[in-house]
């Protein structure tokens, strides 16, 4: 990975343009798969699962579409206040999917008051994550890492 930093407050990571478009190829395909996995998802739950079984799938694939969607977005432009803002929305659907992957294990494994507490709290962690990243999307890079890990080892 060759990165440079911009000289200015809103700087992010510079890839070479044959990195960007790798990653923008590569993260474009994987939205193709997430949309496909979401169909799926959504067609077999309603066959053979219940009403949480469709939300709760439809949420957690959702969020992975929302993942590659902003990544490929993203990894398409070279620099700039896009390239900026795509960054946020990149790294703000990292809470997201997190949160995402949660939803059908406390919603239909964990189910009741336990599951309700996990889903309250991941979710609550990524909104506050999104509102961090929204803000100061620069700063407090080693907190948003660990709330990314705080979230995976809830």
């Amino acid at each position: 990975m060759t990165t440079a930093r911009d000289a200015d407050a809103d700087s992010v990571e510079r890839y070479t343009p044959g990195e960007e478009i790798t990653n923008a190829i590569l993260h474009g395909v994987g939205l193709g798969l997430a949309l496909a996995a979401l169909a799926v998802l959504v067609v077999m739950a309603s066959l053979s699962g219940n009403a949480w079984h469709i939300v709760s799938f439809s949420i957690y694939g959702a969020t992975l579409v929302l993942l590659y969607l902003s990544s490929t977005l993203y990894h398409s432009f070279y620099a700039g206040r896009a390239k900026r803002l795509f960054r946020v929305f990149d790294h703000s659907s990292i809470f997201l999917l997190i949160a995402g992957t949660y939803t059908p294990i406390a919603l239909i494994t964990l189910h009741g008051r336990l599951g309700w507490l996990v889903f309250g709290v991941v979710w609550g962690i990524a909104a506050a994550g999104i509102v961090g990243k929204a803000f100061w999307a620069n700063r407090f890079a080693v907190l948003s890492t660990a709330l990314y890990l705080a979230m995976g080892w809830i």
